[in-house]
């Protein structure tokens, strides 16, 4: 491990032998490297596989990265508080509220008063919200496909393992 103090920044970084597959900072001039640096890695891909996905959504059907989600996470299961989409799709609290208004606004979304609880709120899709959702389903999994076709199975499995491990340890640092 090696630590570099200036007087604005310390930075941690492990060096490391990239060409042995692994994902950690490594420092060069002073500087991160960010293609080693896995937070970014992970961001980047993220960003780069919503926005392409998030293209054909939009076109089709005029929704958001942030609406998609949402639909998704109703989709998935429904009657759920804006905090639990919030922790579910880990998505910032004020991106969900917005997103819920919007789809609200559509007629997509629909938010009840829990009678036991006239602070919260549940949400659900509409009709409309659930034919939008069954017909975003093929074009999330053909994408989906299109994303990871040059993987063989094996790898494809070695992935969802790597990412729950990952997510794991990121949810025990959340803490």
């Amino acid at each position: 491990m090696l630590l570099l103090v200036s007087d604005e920044t310390i930075l941690v970084a492990f060096v490391t032998n990239y060409n042995q597959g692994m994902f950690m900072a490594t420092i060069d001039n002073g500087t991160l490297s960010l293609q080693n640096f896995l937070p970014y890695r992970l961001s980047a891909l993220s960003n780069r596989i919503s926005q392409s996905l998030a293209l054909k959504y939009n076109k089709r059907f005029g929704i958001t990265v942030q609406e998609w989600r949402v639909l998704a996470a109703l989709g998935e299961e429904t009657n759920l508080s804006a905090v639990t989409i919030t922790n579910r799709i880990a998505m910032d609290k004020v991106a969900v509220s917005r997103a819920v208004k919007k789809l609200i606004d559509k007629g997509l979304v629909i938010k009840q008063r829990v009678v036991s609880d006239n602070r919260s709120h549940r949400l659900t899709l509409t009709d409309s919200g659930s034919k939008m959702y069954q017909q975003l389903i093929p074009i999330a999994i053909e994408h989906e496909q299109q994303a990871i076709e040059n993987l063989s199975k094996d790898e494809r499995s070695q992935l969802l393992l790597l990412l729950d491990k990952l997510d794991k340890v990121q949810l025990k640092l959340n803490q």
